[in-house]
C-alpha cells in the first residue's frame, strides 16, 4: 500500500493559484466599463485555452512525480 505524498499536492498550488486568478480576472474583464475593449474580447476568448492549458500541465506535473515516486 503506497503512502500518501502531500509534496504532490504542494507542487500544484501555484497551478491551482494561477487558474483561480485567471477566473477572478475574467470576472472583472466582464465588467461593462470594459465591454467596448477589443482586448478584452480577446483575453476573454483566450481564457478556456489558458485553462486548459493549466490542467494539461498539471497532469504532466502529477504524473512526472508518480514515476518519481515508483
Amino acid at each position: 500500500m503506497k503512502t500518501h505524498s502531500k509534496r504532490k499536492e504542494l507542487i500544484m498550488l501555484p497551478l491551482l493559484l494561477v487558474a483561480i486568478l485567471l477566473c477572478i480576472g475574467g470576472h472583472f474583464i466582464l465588467q461593462p466599463s470594459f465591454q467596448e475593449s477589443n482586448i478584452a474580447e480577446y483575453s476573454l476568448a483566450a481564457l478556456p485555452f489558458l485553462l486548459f492549458a493549466i490542467v494539461i500541465i498539471a497532469i504532466r506535473m502529477a504524473i512526472k512525480a508518480e514515476q518519481q515516486e515508483d
